[in-house]
Order: C-alpha cells, then structure tokens, then sequence
C-alpha cells in the first residue's frame, strides 16, 4: 500500500529544520577537521577541497539516513520517509541518483523546489528523476 503523501509546506518545514541540523553536522565533520588540518599545515585548503569535503560529509549523512529507516533527522521529526515511487525502499542507486541531483535543485534558486508547485504529485524534481518520494511514515 502506497502512504498519502505530504504537502509542501509539511516537506519545506521539514528541509528548514533539515538545514538547522546540518550547520551542527557541519560543525563536526567539517569545521573540526578542517580547523585542526589549518593548524597543522599552517593554511586553509584550496577552494574545491573545502567544496569536495562538504560535499562527501553531506551524502555520508543523508545517504545513511535515507539507507537506515528512509528518514533523517528532521524527517523524523516531521514523520515523513522517503520511498521509491511504488513504495518500496529506495535502492542505493536512487539514494545517489536523489542526493546528486538535490544540488543542482536547490542550488539554481531553488528551481527543482518550486517544480513541486507544478508537479502532479507536488514531488520536487530531483524525487522525480530519482524516482523516489517523501510520503508520510507509515
């Protein structure tokens, strides 16, 4: 059976307080790091190792979340999940697949975002290139 599935205001509450949690994960496997690495080197990294870095912290952090139950942190909070279009758990592909393409969704001023308003589903687009959905848990 497929779960009903939320609206936008309930998943863009819940990406707000997603971005609360992230500064924390941020401070400790980013800023940490790269403070004590600064101190030793005596210099900050370059720009794309600093990019590269935030990059893997994030995709470890939610594509453990997503892998473990289908819900992080704040989804939690807001009682959604994510699941594959039939309902299924995602597999590991559509886990990378969603969280690549979550970038460049959020990062052209929130284009795959605004997507959902068009949507049939009201999914963000980079859930429907995926093939993933954030449903309420069930």
């Amino acid at each position: 059976m497929i779960a009903p599935l939320p609206g936008i205001r309930r998943r863009l509450a819940s990406l707000t307080y997603e971005g609360l949690l992230i500064l924390g994960v941020l401070s400790a496997a980013f800023m940490v790091p790269q403070l004590a690495i600064t101190a030793i080197l005596g210099k900050a990294l370059p720009g794309w190792a600093l990019l590269a870095h935030v990059f893997v912290v994030l995709g470890v952090y939610f594509f453990w979340y997503w892998r473990h139950g289908g819900q992080t942190l704040a989804m939690q909070t807001w009682k959604l999940q994510l699941r594959a279009q039939n309902g299924s758990f995602p597999t590991r592909s559509q886990l990378m697949l969603r969280y690549l393409l979550a970038w460049p969704s959020l990062l052209f001023y929130g284009a795959g975002l605004i997507w959902a308003l068009f949507d049939r589903d009201r999914q963000f687009l980079h859930d429907r290139l995926a093939g993933t959905r954030i449903e309420f848990k069930h």
